[in-house]
């Protein structure tokens, strides 16, 4: 595929008279040809005009018309073949293999909610049937569902090209809910981003859907991103990445005269905890497991495990021994692109110069000019670590802090004092859980997702998943941006009272054409009412 770095508008090419900017292969450390070309104001608006006229057809459509699309998302971005893969991996330096997993994961989470859709409860439909001879008052028919809530702001994230981009989880539950799309691609990869966007073109034009029902932008700047916001006609957002970013578009949208939901997953440093019968038992395997888990993907995983918390018994100085000379043999890796790796080079100077903090870093050269970063190990006491808020923040890169407790209370304080995470890990065994029994209950109000023996990196898209956490993790906690449960955040409720059959959304008649499990009456069944 020749690509054009143009900005594509309710499927088509348009030609921008905005500024113009490279592609870049961090593993190669140079520009890469096309050059992109940044949306305009009046190209953002042009995307939302469009995308509110898609919806008022797009969100009538039959459920099986909106799962026929979804699927053929998946099949056209299969049709890429490796040239996609070969494009993600020069703009991204991610290994080949890394990339077809990730691809594979994207087409299976497309499938999945043309299944969720199909199935169509998620609708959450609740009747109440009319009592007209309730005494004293006679009770209405009422009727709830959810419905879509308009034109949806999706921002490609860095980490994952294909998963978090263009054709993520953000993208894939906004339309299974009945949602246009305006993404604003990741300028770290531009081109994956435009063969991507132009399979869902070919999917789109395949099924017949309205032309407006996706577009996408790029941009190096905040300023498509912050207009796409704050543009009247978007009624929610989907991100990933920074605290800051995230924060920025939360408070634009907070400013609005209209108010929208920013659903951003942000910082998260991801805590493990390792309890004295798991230090007793398996010390030296947990020092390879968190190293590696550490150092996966050069450390660029919103799931990081960048701090760890241990009572400091006999067993500990070996298990921070063991990890110290696992880390400073790693070899460094490419990250993805030169601003992430100089923001890790900060980040690892300013916990270096800390007082009561011990540095062990990779013993190999990075080559800078290859993006490379090197790992890096951190241990602190308790004490230090109350005192210097910086050791609780996350360092995005290869690299994590080991904090030693004198005792139970200390590391059950130092966990109540955490803030919002995506995850929590605690290793132990049975007979730790029953002596730290006060962690999980601490736990339960810090994360989104708690694990037993385990390391978080790695998310299975599956319905019980919950990808998200109390802020800073997420600006909602009640949402997740991985699972069948996201498409929530694109739909809202609606009531229908004392309406005829014939008017009512076939989700809420009387018969149950789709056998969908409903609530009726305070008792769920999939029968007709």
């Amino acid at each position: 595929m020749e690509l054009h770095g143009k900005n594509i508008i309710a499927n088509r090419e348009v030609e921008s008279l905005g500024k113009k900017f490279p592609a870049f292969a961090p593993a190669q450390g140079k520009h890469i040809e096309p050059q992109f070309e940044e949306a305009t104001s009046e190209e953002v608006d042009r995307a939302l005009q469009a995308a509110e006229q898609a919806f008022h057809a797009y969100r009538q459509l039959p459920a099986e018309r909106r799962a026929e699309f979804l699927d053929a998302i998946a099949e056209e971005i299969v049709a890429l073949g490796d040239e996609l893969i070969v494009r993600a991996n020069l703009e991204t330096a991610l290994p080949k293999d890394r990339l077809t997993g990730e691809r594979g994961r994207t087409v299976g989470q497309l499938k999945l909610f043309a299944e969720v859709v199909r199935e169509g409860s998620w609708v959450e439909a609740r009747i109440d049937l009319a009592q007209p001879d309730r005494k004293p008052l006679p009770k209405a028919d009422i009727r709830r569902m959810l419905i879509p809530i308009g034109p949806v702001a999706v921002f490609g994230a860095s980490n994952f090209p294909l998963a978090f981009s263009v054709a993520g989880g953000d993208t894939a539950s906004a339309l299974a809910a009945g949602c246009p799309v305006v993404v604003k691609a990741h300028p770290a990869h531009p081109g994956t981003s435009e063969m991507v966007a132009r399979a869902i073109g070919l999917a789109a034009e395949k099924t017949n859907m309205p032309a407006g029902i996706f577009s996408m932008l790029h941009g190096v700047g905040h300023k498509a991103g912050t207009e796409l916001v704050k543009h009247p006609l978007t009624k929610a957002v989907g991100f990933t990445g920074s605290l800051r970013g995230g924060r920025a578009l939360f408070d634009a949208a907070a400013q609005r005269p209209e108010p929208i939901p920013v659903y951003a997953e942000m910082g998260s440093t991801n805590p493990v905890f390792i309890l004295p019968g798991a230090l007793r038992e398996r010390g030296d395997a947990l020092a390879e497991g968190l190293k590696n888990s550490v150092t996966m993907g050069v450390g660029q995983f919103c799931t990081n495990p960048g701090l760890a918390i241990a009572v400091g018994d006999e067993n500990l100085p070996g298990f921070v021994n063991k990890l110290g000379n696992l880390i400073a043999d790693a070899p460094p890796g490419t990250m993805l692109y030169p601003g992430i790796l100089q923001a890790y080079e900060q980040g690892v100077k300013q916990l270096s110069e800390l007082s009561g903090v011990h540095k062990v870093q990779s013993n190999h050269t990075a080559e800078l000019d290859r993006t490379e970063a090197r790992p890096a190990l951190f241990t602190t006491d308790a004490e230090t670590f109350r005192q210097h808020h910086q050791l609780s923040e996350e360092v995005f890169g290869p690299s994590t802090v080991v904090v030693r407790c004198n005792s139970r209370e200390e590391l059950e304080a130092i966990a109540g004092n955490l803030e919002g995470h995506l995850t929590a890990t605690i290793h132990g065994t049975e007979e730790d859980l029953a002596e730290f029994k006060s962690l999980v209950s601490i736990l339960e109000n810090k994360v989104g997702r708690l694990l037993f023996n385990g390391f978080p990196t790695g998310v299975e898209v599956c319905p019980s998943m919950q990808h998200g956490g109390p802020y800073p993790a997420t600006t909602d906690s009640r949402s997740t941006s991985v699972g069948t449960a996201a498409i929530s955040r694109f739909a809202r409720p609606v009531s229908y009272q004392n309406f005829p059959q014939s008017a009512l959304p076939v989700e809420l008649q009387n018969l149950n054409q789709r056998k969908l499990w409903r609530l009726v009456d305070n008792h769920f069944t999939q029968e007709a009412c």
